[in-house]
């Protein structure tokens, strides 16, 4: 019987495919639509005005990462927040894993700053939730707003209602799992089966936690829902509609008109990339989300050299501002500690 391959060896094909993708897409199929001299001509259109309310709106994306963690993590300040944010994102640009490495790298600096791993994990828990929450939910919105502006589009029709489907069924669940302590401690027993069972597979020390502590954290995520439910929610739209704008802008100042694009048409393709770009095949969905957008906005009727050049710009502006304060601001500040631990 022929043996799976080891661990190493699925990363090192995880990472030669991711490899390929960025490959592909940057060096054949991108070019394919407008050639990047061309591209770069359009960009340098770009006036003082134009770069200044770029500018302006990136920064307005860099400032809505912090309050949802500061709603789920109380005590956590606007500058501690974002510190985090911003180097556990930078973190998943860098490293294969997606949103677990984005993950991780949060509860490392908030445990480093003094906070419980129990606190850091229900912020991260209840953060991602929502980000998944919304990212299924936009494709849903978009459909219906395409459908009634009288658009028409088999693939994000298809997507649209898989997403509504499973924002519909994600909903139920968490409802259920928050509203029964059986439900929840039953849930725990399976977990703590599995999660047994993949320890021993993977020759690792024992799993150091049970049902019980499903239950308790089900107890800690209803408390702290019941009074900050909104202020994660609205936070968490802010977010990612705050990314939405930098794509709109980056269209409009590079010359993709209305009538081009229209603004339900820009969200219906940007909603449908997110989702599709947040399988970690690549780091940040790099080569996916910028030949999968190019080609919806495209197909909605957009120039190519205008449509490429201000996907390229949307990209570098919601990555690099990132990966560079995440990188610098990750590995030089250091808070003054303090005796407060929040539980959350």
């Amino acid at each position: 019987m022929r043996k799976l391959p080891n661990l190493r060896s699925r990363k090192t094909l995880q990472k030669a495919a991711g490899i390929a993708v960025v490959l592909v897409s940057f060096v054949f199929v991108l070019p394919r639509l407008a050639d990047y001299g061309e591209v770069w001509r359009e960009v340098k259109t770009l006036d003082a005005r134009s770069l200044a309310l770029l500018g302006l709106v990136t920064l307005i994306n860099l400032a809505t990462f912090a309050p949802p963690w500061m709603a789920t993590l109380p005590g956590l300040g606007f500058w501690r927040a974002f510190v985090s944010t911003q180097a556990s994102t930078a973190s998943t640009y860098i490293a294969p894993g997606g949103a677990a490495v984005g993950i991780a790298a949060s509860l490392v600096l908030l445990r480093k700053w003094g906070y419980r791993t129990s606190a850091a994990a229900l912020a991260a828990a209840l953060t991602g939730i929502w980000n998944q929450l919304a990212a299924l939910g936009f494709p849903a919105l978009a459909l219906g707003l395409l459908t009634l502006t009288g658009g028409h589009n088999p693939l994000l029709k298809t997507v649209g209602l898989f997403a509504l489907i499973g924002f519909v069924v994600s909903i139920v669940v968490f409802a259920c799992a928050l509203a029964s302590t059986r439900l929840a401690r039953a849930v725990g027993k399976r977990a703590l089966r599995a999660a047994q069972w993949l320890a021993h597979a993977a020759r690792r020390s024992q799993v150091r936690w049970d049902a019980e502590t499903i239950v308790q954290f089900r107890e800690r995520t209803a408390t702290l829902l019941a009074r900050r439910w909104h202020v994660l929610t609205l936070a968490t739209l802010a977010g990612q509609l705050s990314v939405f704008v930098v794509l709109l802008t980056c269209l409009r100042t590079l010359g993709v008109t209305g009538s081009e694009v229209s603004l339900v048409e820009a969200f219906a393709a940007w909603s449908l990339i997110r989702l599709l770009g947040s399988l970690p095949l690549t780091p940040g969905g790099i080569g996916i989300v910028e030949v999968g957008l190019t080609g919806f906005l495209v197909g909605f009727g957009g120039s190519d050299a205008e449509v490429v050049a201000a996907v390229l710009l949307y990209r570098f502006l919601t990555i690099v501002p990132t990966l560079v304060l995440g990188a610098t601001l990750g590995a030089t500040y250091r808070p003054r500690t303090s005796s407060v631990t929040p539980e959350g």
